[in-house]
């Protein structure tokens, strides 16, 4: 029996994985193959923490195929020339694929599946990445929602999601596979191809990244088993909180598809049924999968708007008034965490060393970029797609209009985070900010929020000096508010 290539993308796990099945079907030989082209993804290319992650997860994902006897095929160059050549090589008859959903890749897809067919090649792309794929939640009307809550209630309607896959068991290399690979893929593994991508940095700052997480398959399910005991039941409070362990951390696992949304909906399900669906245990297990339906919206916007991650959703906003910022000082400043407002700023510092923030932390952060330095929130989605480990084109274009008041299901205008309010009310012993301004961990509890306000004598027995030891506030958070909210009013009025 002719081969299949199995070709891999964000899909880096042999579980619940529709293409590999596809692959592998009536025991076809399958050769898996990771084909690296980031021009592919157009305008956005993965940036470095992505590149990063995806480093460790290629490398778990070899592991993984090494053990079940599957050489992983490593190419670098354009996706649809490469398939052409392995197909030449090998034999192949079929290419499966799973399906990503940006524009760039819709189009590129598009392209592969059609020049495969034309060619008498068996091509087929699968869904392993949503519930719902963006085409098929429809309003009454046939139209796509712009808002979060009835598009979810349109999901929630649908049948429940099918049983996820498990791993094959019948994988199988054809003949000579390690040959194939063996000017690309040594046979103890692929770190020296791996390294010849060029993924992880030259001057290593991921020492906080290599703390922090672990990439792969097996990493995603540790993850996710060990949220469902500890933190599942008390989600509704403690995803709030950014000094505890509240919520999943999936994100990265999620976008890498180190682990499904079917893999987590049945997780959530086993548990309810363990312990019992009921009270504050159910209420936070719907809130738990409403952040896995907020994903789902986020995909389900880009679809309808491709346009979505560089130009504001509501047009009017295109004609906001952001603030001059000669050399990127006030961005530079925010990208630092050198803000002089602490909550700000220990998010900042968290997305530096871990390649992740908190999303209460994200929400406030934004809102300071955005209102209080009224700096463009194109300039805060690149940084996140720079620095985040989750970087997600959908998520990171959602959240950043969410919070600028300009996308789908936005925040109103007029809504600006205050930094000390949300500190007191979500960080209230300051145990965050002690933990990433460690310089402001002396001073009471109550002054870690706004240490401009504490008294003289109080920083002097913390052995801090402002200007010294930490920043003066950037700006004055009342008078940055009410300067948002004029510049919001114009374009309101159309001026």
């Amino acid at each position: 029996m002719r081969p299949a290539l199995y070709w891999i993308r964000r899909d880096l796990r042999l579980a619940d994985n529709p293409a590999l099945h596809a692959a592998a079907r009536a025991g076809r030989p399958v050769i898996p193959v990771y084909i690296h082209a980031p021009a592919e993804a157009g305008d956005w290319a993965p940036g470095s923490a992505s590149n990063w992650w995806l480093h460790h997860s290629l490398q778990a994902l070899a592991d993984a195929l090494a053990a079940r006897g599957l050489p992983l095929i490593v190419r670098e160059g354009e996706s649809l020339a490469t398939i052409v050549e392995l197909i030449a090589e090998t034999g192949a008859e079929a290419v499966h694929w799973n399906r990503l959903y940006e524009p760039a890749r819709i189009e590129h897809d598009t392209r592969v599946k059609q020049r495969l067919k034309a060619e008498g090649i068996d091509a087929h792309s699968h869904n392993a990445a949503l519930l719902h794929e963006p085409w098929t939640i429809q309003t009454g009307t046939g139209g796509d929602y712009k808002a979060f809550t009835p598009f979810w209630r349109a999901c929630r309607r649908q049948a429940e999601p099918a049983p996820p896959l498990s791993v094959p068991t019948d994988l199988a290399a054809p003949d000579g596979a390690r040959d194939l690979a063996g000017a690309v893929v040594p046979p103890a593994g692929i770190t020296a191809p791996l390294d010849a991508l060029d993924l992880l940095p030259r001057v290593d700052w991921a020492e906080g990244l290599r703390r922090t997480w672990q990439p792969g398959e097996q990493g995603a399910q540790d993850r996710l088993g060990g949220f469902m005991e500890t933190a599942l039941a008390d989600y509704r409070e403690g995803r709030e909180q950014p000094a505890v362990a509240g919520t999943s951390r999936l994100s990265p696992h999620l976008h890498h598809g180190e682990i499904s949304p079917r893999q987590i909906w049945q997780a959530v399900q086993t548990q309810l049924a363990r312990h019992g669906a009921e009270g504050d245990r159910l209420d936070s297990a719907e809130m738990f999968l409403s952040e896995i339906g907020w994903r789902e919206f986020a995909q389900h916007v880009l679809y309808h708007h491709p346009e979505f991650p560089d130009a504001p959703l509501n047009p009017r906003f295109a004609d906001f008034p952001w603030q001059e910022d000669p050399g990127d000082q006030l961005l530079g400043a925010w990208q630092r965490g050198e803000t002089g407002i602490p909550l700000v700023d220990a998010g900042m510092r968290e997305l530096y060393t871990t390649g992740w923030m908190h999303n209460r932390v994200r929400m406030v952060v934004g809102s300071f970029l955005v209102k209080n330095l009224r700096l463009p929130w194109q300039a805060g989605e690149a940084w996140f797609w720079e620095t985040l480990v989750d970087a997600d084109l959908a998520s990171n274009s959602l959240g950043w209009q969410w919070v600028a008041g300009s996308g789908a299901d936005a925040a109103p205008y007029f809504r600006v985070f205050n930094p000390i309010r949300q500190g007191e009310r979500f960080d209230a012993d300051g145990a965050y900010i002690a933990q990433w301004l460690p310089a402001l961990a002396g001073l009471p509890a109550k002054h870690r929020q706004a240490p401009w306000q504490a008294p003289a004598s109080v920083l002097g027995d913390a052995g801090v000096t402002l200007g010294v030891h930490y920043p003066h506030p950037l700006v004055d958070l009342k008078e940055s508010r009410q300067a948002a909210l004029a510049a919001f009013e114009q374009i309101k009025k159309g001026a």
